[in-house]
């Protein structure tokens, strides 16, 4: 799957197809703020040369930022930034056992000198947010979406209060 545009600034891959339904959420929050993505499996395991090989050219292909999901092992994040001086953002996602604990604790604990930036268990969606932030640093009218995001999100957080039950009748 592959945005309509040519050089998308954010790669958003998988270790699997079945990790799609988590790793929607960056695609959607990303479509949601004018960023385009371009969406695949790149796996650590079975296509390992294939991965390294996306890593080694994701600069070159126009990428600004990857976002990398993977559950298990989880070795994809930690394996593409080891490969790539680009931010690579990675998602923990749950699979049956250990609700994504596994998969967490194998990203966030990468070597020095290889950073992977990491969001909590399925949270996909702040992985998009923190790339439209990285790439809003070299442009303003995606700094300008984010800023308008961030309070439409305060002012729904404010209309909360409205919706709550009012006090018991005495």
């Amino acid at each position: 799957m592959t945005d309509a545009s040519a050089a998308a600034p954010v790669a958003v891959v998988m270790g699997s197809d079945s990790d799609y339904p988590v790793m929607s959420a960056a695609v959607e929050v990303l479509a949601e703020l004018g960023v385009a993505t371009e969406v695949r499996v790149v796996s650590a395991h079975r296509t390992p040369e294939d991965m390294i090989a996306f890593g080694l050219g994701a600069r070159d292909a126009g990428f600004s930022v990857i976002i990398a999901g993977a559950g298990g092992a989880a070795h994809l994040p930690g394996m593409l930034a080891s490969t790539t001086t680009l931010p690579v953002i990675g998602v923990p996602v749950a699979l049956r056992h250990l609700d994504g604990l596994d998969s967490l604790l194998s990203i966030v604990q990468m070597p020095k000198g290889v950073p992977v930036a990491t969001v909590a268990v399925d949270n996909a969606r702040n992985a998009g947010l923190l790339a439209a932030r990285i790439l809003s640093l070299g442009d303003a009218a995606l700094a300008e979406r984010l800023e308008a995001f961030r309070l439409a999100m305060a002012e729904a957080s404010r209309a909360a209060t409205d919706r709550l039950p009012g006090p018991p009748a005495v």
